[in-house]
């Protein structure tokens, strides 16, 4: 009995990776070696830069936070320690969206903590 190789699913497997593979630059968009590796390697750093863009996005927060707590003379670990103190349930997501667009409901939560 003759093996069979089945080149219709090795065929799909190599097409599916150079699709992925489309807008690469040189070799990496039409070699099947080369565009397996960059795909691999795309795929793993869009898996960590999902996780990072949390991190990358909380920094942020935090930053627009300190700087609309500074203009109301307080820095950011008092300001937050002085939020969960009074048990105001505001993430810090949605207060440094008040600081940046809405400056005078922020300067309401800093004069119900102060």
């Amino acid at each position: 009995m003759p093996r069979s190789k089945n080149s219709v699913a090795s065929r799909a497997r190599r097409k599916k990776i150079l699709k992925m593979a489309r807008g690469y630059y040189g070799a990496r968009k039409n070699v099947w070696t080369v565009a397996k590796n960059a795909v691999e390697k795309g795929l793993l750093y869009s898996y960590e830069g999902r996780k990072q863009r949390k991190r990358q996005f909380r920094r942020l927060w935090i930053q627009r936070i300190n700087a609309g707590a500074r203009q109301h003379g307080m820095s950011y670990s008092v300001f937050m320690g002085k939020v969960h103190e009074n048990g105001i349930e505001l993430n810090r997501k949605v207060l440094a969206d008040l600081a940046m667009n809405h400056p005078e409901a922020f300067k309401a939560v800093v004069d119900q903590v102060k």
